[in-house]
């Protein structure tokens, strides 16, 4: 008896030790059980959300459409009478800008700009979603203010107003507080893939810039709901891609230092990009006892430019188009690259409903084909076809300002259906990637995170108790470090450690590792936690 029993005993590791930890085997077997039975419950919810993010991005498309029409006839006609055809541009603009901007601030100031860094806060824990407040003023708002002539975007709206449309599918269905968290991010995914015709660039843009969490239940219904959003969009209007372009043979490879200097100029642009964007917010702050005025100076800035540069007004696309198709000269890509890029800072610094992802599209795109003709000139052998590079300088500044390469490519290439342009994206998105991290820039929506979390505080507060996930990604300043170690504040404390597939409750003697996923609770006198929470768990810079 005594043989056997010393056998065991001295080897460790073996079939022995399998059998001594059922009760491990079984936690985990019951994980991966509950996880499948959450995507199964969560798939008909998903097929929900991405339908009504699908309706609500075709009408919201057609109404602004409509109003780009409209804006644009009367211009027309306001021309036939110079004398007094100047105020048309001017009053539409400043009327719809104070209209757009006060409904934001009477019914749900969390429907200002894009939405995407409510949409954030959200998915983090820390903000609310009044699903019913934001839809309404967001899609009444976007259309009166962009369709008034802004120069902003719907494609941000689009997103938040998905996020919404999950919330309220949530609240149809007993669903706990991380299915419902879920439904909101996977309706943010079908947002943009409604937008922009892309599935897979709504899914990306998702796990890579909003939940930052590849979880299968996550995974499963923002793809979901993002293919369902596009199948409904395409179903009412049509199958072609958002942007029509000509598809030529892939540049040669004498061409990637011309991606590479565009990837290194729209790095330093896209720096000034954020820098100014939120300057532009903290200018307006200043009148924030009369939202309509600010919204009101905002529009007659804009109709004031409208009435000589009609084309500058609204979400650009006419403009990109023009772009893409290599119809503008040199001199007038850099004029409607200055206007635009000052009209945009006017716009989203007004606080009215409007994303900046057409006007940094936009942007790039004048700046790519800026580039490619000088190129053209410098290197005859090398650009053949300097239009091509408008589509990488999309891709390329979009990257630098929001800090999502995979994003940038994806939707790049979904938009435009041009394959054949993957490794000049690479370059170029990559180069402004690292350009805009070397000069310490922060991603556009953590900035607005951040102010829109502090702003208007002498002594910051959070709205109550803020449950708080994130993940420690690998060479962070947590990583490897103990729990007391962390320098969390009192009102900070850590209620979980995820790792893998096992969960625990951390001790100060606890351990934090590389893939973590730390759930955190941050209390009202606390607020300092959230970004040293964020520091702590994010890549180190350089």
């Amino acid at each position: 008896m005594e043989g056997p029993v010393a056998a065991t005993e001295t080897t460790p590791g073996a079939v022995g030790d399998d059998l001594a930890t059922p009760q491990v085997v079984s936690e985990e077997v019951r994980d991966f059980v509950r996880a499948h039975e959450q995507r199964r419950r969560q798939l008909p919810r998903a097929i929900l959300v991405g339908m009504g993010s699908g309706l609500t991005a075709v009408a919201f498309s057609r109404a602004l459409g409509a109003g780009d029409q409209l804006r644009t006839e009367l211009i027309v006609a306001a021309h036939a009478h110079p004398g007094w055809g100047v105020l048309v541009p001017i009053v539409l603009a400043a009327f719809g800008a104070a209209v757009a901007v006060s409904l934001v601030q009477w019914i749900a100031p969390e429907a200002s700009g894009s939405g995407i860094p409510h949409l954030k806060a959200v998915v983090h824990h820390l903000r609310p979603m009044r699903w019913a407040r934001v839809l309404g003023v967001k899609f009444v708002g976007g259309v009166v203010g962009i369709g008034a002539g802004l120069t902003l975007g719907r494609e941000g709206p689009t997103i938040q107003m998905g996020g919404a449309i999950g919330q309220m599918v949530g609240g149809w269905f007993r669903c706990s507080p991380r299915e419902r968290q879920t439904l909101i991010t996977a309706g943010a995914g079908a947002g943009l893939a409604a937008a922009f015709n892309a599935p897979l660039a709504g899914l990306v843009f998702v796990l890579e810039e909003v939940q930052r969490d590849f979880a299968p239940t996550v995974f499963t219904a923002t793809l979901v709901a993002a293919v369902i959003a596009d199948v409904v969009t395409r179903l009412l209007s049509g199958q072609l891609p958002v942007f029509h372009i000509e598809t030529h043979a892939a540049p040669p490879l004498l061409s990637l230092p011309v991606s590479l200097a565009l990837g290194l100029l729209a790095g330093v642009l896209g720096v000034a990009f954020n820098r100014a964007l939120v300057g532009a917010l903290d200018l307006f702050q200043r009148m924030r006892r009369s939202p309509w005025l600010a919204g009101a100076l905002a529009g007659a800035v804009v109709g004031g430019a409208g009435w000589f540069v009609p084309d500058a007004l609204g979400g650009g696309h006419r403009l990109v188009e023009r772009t893409l198709a290599g119809h503008l000269e040199l001199l007038p890509i850099a004029g409607f690259f200055v206007l635009r890029f000052a009209l945009t800072m006017v716009s989203y610094g007004s606080g009215a409903p409007g994303g900046i992802f057409a006007p940094l599209l936009v942007l790039g795109s004048e700046l790519g084909l800026g580039v490619g003709l000088v190129s053209q000139w410098v290197l005859p052998g090398a650009v053949e076809h300097p239009e091509t590079f408008a589509v990488v300088g999309m891709a390329a500044y979009f990257t630098a300002i929001v800090r999502a390469p995979l994003t940038g490519i994806v939707l790049i290439v979904e938009m435009t259906g041009d394959y054949s342009l993957v490794l000049s994206l690479l370059v170029a998105c990559l180069t402004a990637y690292g350009v805009a991290d070397l000069l310490g820039d922060r991603p556009v929506y953590e900035a607005l995170l951040e102010r829109d979390l502090l702003r208007g505080q002498e002594s910051p507060t959070l709205p109550g108790n803020l449950l708080l996930e994130l993940t420690v990604a690998p060479g962070a300043p947590f990583e490897g470090r103990q729990v007391r170690d962390l320098g969390l504040p009192a009102g900070c404390v850590l209620v979980t450690i995820r790792r893998n597939l096992r969960e625990e409750v951390p001790t100060a003697a606890s351990s934090i590792e590389a893939g973590d996923r730390i759930t955190a609770v941050v209390g009202p006198e606390a607020v300092g936690a959230v970004a040293l929470l964020r520091r702590g768990t994010a890549a180190p810079r350089g």
